[in-house]
């Protein structure tokens, strides 16, 4: 199976300030199209020639996972944005989310809290737990939820090429703006 970029439901441009063009360029024009190659060249002649990212994700490690998992990760945070989108969830989601962490805003400051505090380069994530319940996890580097058995809702980029152009070191301003771009819609979709 080969694996190919996909293409993302805005254009490069559409959710500046937040994230520029720029920042597109190079975060998902030369790292995530990386990733993509890294695979491709990787996986012929393994078990994981015809394989689904999420197979290869779940049963692989090295090299082959981390570029599995980073086009997967890079993929379902590409595809949680829009344009003027942003505000608070509505619905099931929200109920949820009161739920399990009381409100929006306290699932917020948690959220990123989990993003500023989680050291190196890696990913926060909004996921469902095998009980049912929402949590927030902290995966390093490649790390994908999928791995662990957890259903990913929502996640945000802390590796330093997702934010450096825009926001250079101040990666709190970065998670103050993410929420800005939050498609919400899709993120209930994918309850």
């Amino acid at each position: 199976m080969k694996f190919e970029l996909p293409k993302l439901p805005y254009d490069l441009n559409q959710l500046e300030p937040v994230i520029t063009a720029k920042t597109f360029e190079f975060h998902y024009g030369k790292h995530h199209q990386a990733y993509v190659n890294n695979l491709n060249n990787l996986v012929p002649g393994t078990k994981f020639e015809n394989a689904t990212l999420e197979t290869i994700i779940k049963e692989s490690d090295g090299g082959i996972f981390n570029n599995a998992a980073q086009i997967w990760n890079h993929t379902f945070y590409f595809m949680s944005f829009a344009p003027n989108a942003g505000g608070e969830p509505k619905g099931k989601l929200a109920e949820l989310i009161t739920r399990d962490f009381g409100s929006f805003a306290e699932f917020k400051d948690k959220f990123a809290k989990a993003a500023t505090t989680l050291f190196g380069s890696g990913w926060a994530w909004l996921v469902i737990n095998k009980e049912g319940k929402l949590e927030i996890t902290q995966e390093s580097n490649a790390g994908c939820p999928l791995k662990h058995g957890l259903k990913p809702l929502l996640t945000i980029d802390v590796w330093e090429h997702a934010y450096y152009i825009d926001y250079q070191n101040r990666r709190p301003d970065y998670i103050a703006a993410f929420w800005n771009i939050v498609d919400w819609k899709v993120i209930e979709e994918r309850l």
